[in-house]
């Protein structure tokens, strides 16, 4: 079986969905302006290719739902994901998922993100499984920790453990990302491609000889 693997965030969409996330829980009283501003500087790190320490700041970030209801924030996150990240698929990821489904390839968003934004992404852009980052729950409340971590490193991990599960050979396999954080699971690939690299990326795949592509803006021909 052959699967193409899709980050999200600035690979299927045009956008870091993380800030229209953070923004929308400033919006709703959900977070401090400290914790804004300090999220904040570590997405623009982030956006530089330099995302080893945003797994300290996604805990950090976690450690905030502590007590709140899982169904309350699935609902909302799926209200959320349909106002202000569906409208960003880039054409270009448009076109590639068509093609892997006319191939008959499996699809599967594997993103560093919630369970909740990636099971929205499957379901706005017709794949079929996801692999994403759970957070602990217990009695339906959140505990504020990650239960199992989906980010650089450990996404590869996820995803190696998701192949052997079901027999597929990560040799016959394509990734798509634009992030250097994601350097781990693009080695492991039988196909990396790279979509609008930050440029540590650009520059490491231009070495390496892995293709890159420009999927465009949402909005554009």
């Amino acid at each position: 079986m052959s699967v193409a693997f899709f980050d999200l965030d600035r690979t299927l969409v045009d956008v870091n969905s993380a800030r229209l996330w953070i923004r929308y829980e400033w919006e709703h009283g959900n977070l401090s302006s400290r914790q804004v501003v300090r999220a904040t500087w570590w997405l623009f790190k982030y956006s530089l290719g330099f995302g080893r320490d945003m797994l300290d700041a996604y805990r950090e970030a976690v450690a905030t739902l502590e007590g709140r209801e899982e169904a309350d924030l699935a609902r909302q996150t799926r209200d959320w994901f349909d106002d202000q990240v569906r409208g960003h698929l880039r054409p270009g990821a448009r076109a590639a998922l068509a093609h892997h489904r006319e191939a008959g390839d499996l699809l599967v968003v594997a993103t560093s993100s919630s369970t909740y934004a990636a099971g929205a992404a499957r379901d706005a852009f017709g794949l079929d499984e996801t692999i994403c980052t759970a957070f602990e729950v217990v009695e339906g409340r959140f505990t504020g920790a990650i239960g199992a971590s989906a980010y650089g490193d450990d996404k590869a991990d996820r995803v190696r453990e998701w192949a052997a599960d079901r027999g597929v050979d990560l040799d016959e396999c394509t990734f798509y990302t634009d992030s250097m954080s994601d350097l781990a699971l693009l080695e492991i690939m039988g196909n990396p491609v790279v979509v609008n690299p930050d440029r540590r990326l650009a520059r490491l795949a231009g070495e390496r000889g892995w293709a890159i592509v420009d999927w465009g803006l949402a909005g554009s021909p």
